[in-house]
Parts: structure tokens; C-alpha cells; sequence
């Protein structure tokens, strides 16, 4: 019997063409958070509407409804009567983030281990190789294709957890996912054959089913990323002078 895996909604790493349902609201909301997740509106930005409307093609009123959205999710924060602008980063906060990704990422791992089937297994080996080939990429000193690279981050440690039959559990670790990223992206940072390597020790783990070294392989992805990130001379400044 195939696996149910459980779909969750779009993290904002993906890049999806404008749906034909899609609404302007909604597409405005999706290119603007994409844009703070990736750093191209950087922290503490005022956001001017009327300079928003010419960039993003969009009235006020569409504009005031995506960047409250986005303030409810913590990506903007609204300063009453001056507007809005993207919201601050701090040291404090992507720890914060490093520990409920990891809570949460764990969590789905187990339950997608056990409940994965073949079809699961196919996924995530085909992320794997997008991955992979990627990363070869950056490593050659391919500068140009950080966020194709990301993309096939994501998609790779979606595919891992795909099969835990949770939407909800799937879902909040997408939100938690895209805040985390956006660290990521702001620092510009990528940590070469040791990240490239704990992604096959985790595609290994995941054919195993082997979880206890999935999860001590995850928590050392993403908590040796923080204090990678945190302690590089050249990315440090950008985060600590947000306050700690």
C-alpha cells in the first residue's frame, strides 16, 4: 500500500509560477516575503507604497493587505502611522529558530522513516541528486545559482520529512523553515563539503531508516549552520548590529 505523504503549503523557497486562480493579493504577498526571505528587501527597510505599487504592480490597498499578512508572520512589522518595514534580525532570534526547526524537522523525520515507502524513498534520492549536483556547482565556485541551490535545499529536506502524514506538522515547519532561511540568505552563507556531506550521511540514514543517525546528523546540520554563520568575520556585523 503507498504511502499518503501529506502536502503542506508552499514555502516561499519555491519558486512557482503565478497560478491562473491566483489573486493579485496573493501574488503580491508571495513576491514580497519571497523577496525579505531572500534578502532583496533587507532588514529594517522602509517600505514606501507608493514606491511598492511601481515594483510590484500593485494598488495600496493590495500592497496594506500582503505587508499586514506578512506582518502577522513576522516578516514586516507596521509602525503605525510611518508604514511599514521588513522586520529586524538578531543573533537571539536564529537560535530560536535553529531549535524549533530543529523540534520540529526531528518530529517528522521519525514519523516519515517509519511510515515511508518505495515511492517516498524514490523522492528523496531524485532531491538528493538535484542537491548534489548543486552543491558541486557552488563548490566549483558557481556563484550564480544560490537560490536554485536552496530551492533544491528545501525540496530535499521536504522530500525527507514528506511521508509523516502530517499537514499541520508539515506546514509549521515550512513557516519555521522560511524564517530560518532568510538568515541564511542574508549572511550568504554556505558551508561547502561539510554541508554536502551530512546531505548523503542524511540520504543514507533515510534508506536505512536508520533515525537516531538521522537526527544526530540533522541537529548537527542545522545548529553547526548558526554558529557557522554567527561566527564568520564577513556575516557576523550583519546580524549583531540588529541587536542581540
Amino acid at each position: 500500500m503507498a504511502t499518503k505523504t501529506a502536502t503542506p503549503k508552499n514555502s516561499s523557497v519555491e519558486k512557482a509560477p503565478a497560478l491562473p486562480s491566483e489573486s493579485v493579493g496573493d501574488s503580491t504577498y508571495r513576491r514580497i516575503k519571497r523577496d525579505v526571505i531572500f534578502g532583496k528587501l533587507a532588514p529594517g527597510t522602509k517600505l514606501k507604497l507608493e514606491k511598492m505599487g511601481v515594483a510590484y504592480g500593485a494598488s495600496v490597498s493590495t500592497l496594506r493587505e500582503a505587508l499586514n499578512r506578512l506582518g502577522s508572520e513576522g516578516f514586516v512589522v507596521a509602525e503605525g502611522q510611518r508604514g511599514f518595514e521588513v522586520a529586524e534580525i538578531s543573533p537571539a532570534e536564529f537560535r530560536q529558530l535553529a531549535d524549533m526547526r530543529e523540534l520540529l524537522e526531528c518530529h517528522a523525520l521519525e514519523g516519515s522513516f517509519e511510515a515511508g515507502d518505495l515511492d517516498w524513498e524514490a523522492g528523496v534520492v531524485a532531491a538528493h541528486h538535484k542537491l548534489a549536483s548543486l552543491e558541486k556547482m557552488m563548490l566549483a565556485g558557481e556563484v550564480s545559482r544560490t537560490e536554485e541551490w536552496k530551492q533544491c535545499d528545501w525540496q530535499f529536506h521536504h522530500a525527507l520529512i514528506s511521508a509523516c502524514g502530517s499537514k499541520v506538522l508539515l506546514d509549521a515547519h515550512a513557516a519555521v523553515y522560511d524564517k530560518y532561511l532568510r538568515y541564511q540568505m542574508i549572511a550568504v552563507v554556505f558551508r561547502g563539503e561539510v554541508a554536502a556531506n551530512e546531505h548523503k550521511k542524511l540520504l543514507d540514514a533515510a534508506l536505512k531508516r536508520d533515525f537516531p543517525a538521522a537526527q544526530k546528523t540533522l541537529i548537527a546540520h542545522i545548529h553547526d549552520c548558526v554558529d557557522h554563520v554567527l561566527g564568520t568575520a564577513n556575516t557576523l556585523p550583519a546580524i549583531t548590529k540588529r541587536g542581540k
